[in-house]
């Protein structure tokens, strides 16, 4: 590994076209993708084939996602250590390593061993990309994360039909096999592009306040800004995975799961048109909001887009009973929420720079999986008072609240954070500093 990190520090000092860069973390993360997105289409045969209770089989998904989550922060580690070529070579690895072991497993171990080996695999192409993204568009870095991130999330698209129809030519087994063999050898392939930034090969936003100063893991965890920021992210992507999680249980709640809706040539379920609109919309808003953020600053974008959730959130518990007020304010919803992943992820290079990003990032991605942890609340909840209205109010609540903190407590807290390096900076290196001050007092502005 040292050996390629060496390679990757190496290579070619002449400026690089970084969109080469943004175009290969993109390509990996759309090959990465099937393992979280198309797992659905197994489970069924799965369960057919050896008898296994749902729940047992879909315990691998959870395997997935737990590891894929509280890994990062070492993921981390190693791509600020190792660099981004290195780490998505082994994530490359692994994720292929993943599906062939799917396709040879005979017992609900084996299983769990291929989720456990694909959260390894996804989380280190997964954290190594944004990253990248982040390095190489400090300019454009909400909407240059967007677009990877969004990859992502979008990226099962390409493949769903395929994989679908080769399950029911040739068998899961088949299917895992192969396709196992083609993403990870993409991801393989495209990782080679990838290196880290020189510092000529970059230049900082003039729009939104960024620091010059790098901070250690430690140095941002003795922050406040860092616990606000990890705070609003739980808050607002608890609401969004509930409502993945729970959606077709809403919408059979509110009566409208087998309503049909009626779209110029066509008619489909609420339903199924709902997660098929919600899919479109939360590929969309990573980069939109990625790119207004840029723009108009950080905060101001989640205040915008936090609000707009919460309304949504209330607005579908209230007229949810239409089938059509359901299709339309749950795409609102997920537009509204895709872009907690190029919005936080983005506001953290520009808080704490870019050096020691994977473990800061890391650390602050780890609220996904706390939010994981009480998705299962929600169900709790809904027993408890027999409506998934009171559900829905929370969570409003809790994207509410986000929504405020931006604006009352985390752009002034922002705001001094910036200041102060300033002033550390005009101290050690004046020069710098002057032409740093312009650009921030611009920023904050």
């Amino acid at each position: 590994m040292s050996a390629i990190s060496n390679a990757t520090a190496g290579a070619g000092r002449a400026p690089a076209n970084r969109w080469i860069q943004l175009i290969a973390g993109i390509v990996c993360m759309v090959a990465a993708a099937n393992i979280q997105y198309a797992w659905t289409l197994f489970v069924p045969e799965i369960q057919e084939t050896y008898g296994w209770s749902r729940a047992a089989i879909q315990t691998a998904f959870t395997i997935f996602v737990i590891v894929q989550t509280w890994l990062t922060p070492i993921e981390g580690y190693f791509i600020d250590k190792y660099g981004p070529r290195a780490l998505v070579l082994v994530g490359g690895v692994m994720t292929g390593l993943s599906w062939v072991v799917n396709s040879y497993a005979t017992s609900l171990t084996g299983f769990y061993v291929g989720a456990a080996i694909g959260g390894i695999g996804v989380g280190c192409v997964y954290a190594t990309c944004v990253n990248a993204a982040l390095k190489w568009f400090p300019d454009r870095r909400g909407l240059a994360v967007g677009l990877t991130a969004g990859g992502y999330g979008a990226g099962s698209a390409l493949t769903i039909i395929p994989i679908a129809n080769v399950i029911a030519d040739s068998g899961y087994q088949t299917a895992f096999f192969w396709f196992g063999l083609i993403q990870g050898a993409i991801i393989f392939a495209a990782a080679w592009f990838l290196r880290a930034p020189g510092k000529q090969e970059v230049k900082h936003s003039t729009k939104v306040a960024q620091s010059r100063r790098d901070y250690t893991l430690g140095e941002a965890l003795q922050t406040r800004v860092f616990y606000v920021m990890l705070f609003m992210f739980i808050c607002t992507v608890t609401g969004g995975l509930m409502a993945v999680a729970q959606l077709g249980v809403i919408a059979q709640d509110l009566g409208v799961k087998d309503m049909p809706v009626n779209l110029f040539f066509f008619t489909m379920a609420a339903l199924p048109f709902a997660l098929m609109l919600d899919r479109i919309m939360n590929g969309i808003s990573r980069p939109f909001f990625g790119w207004v953020s840029d723009h108009i600053g950080r905060e101001k974008t989640m205040f915008i887009a936090f609000t707009m959730e919460g309304i949504g959130i209330v607005a579908l518990g209230t007229f949810g009973h239409n089938p059509w007020a359901f299709l339309i304010l749950s795409g609102v919803v997920f537009l509204a929420w895709g872009e907690v992943y190029s919005l936080f992820s983005a506001t953290a290079g520009d808080t704490f720079g870019t050096k020691h990003l994977g473990k800061i990032y890391g650390v602050l991605y780890c609220a996904k999986g706390v939010a994981a942890l009480l998705v299962p609340f929600g169900n709790l909840l809904m027993e408890a008072t027999g409506t998934w209205s009171t559900v829905l109010y929370t969570v409003a609540a809790m994207d509410l609240i986000a929504a405020f903190s931006a604006i009352l407590i985390l752009r002034p807290m922002l705001q001094r954070h910036h200041i102060r390096n300033a002033s550390a900076l005009a101290t050690a290196e004046p020069e710098r500093a002057a032409s740093h001050s312009g650009r921030l007092a611009s920023a904050v502005n």
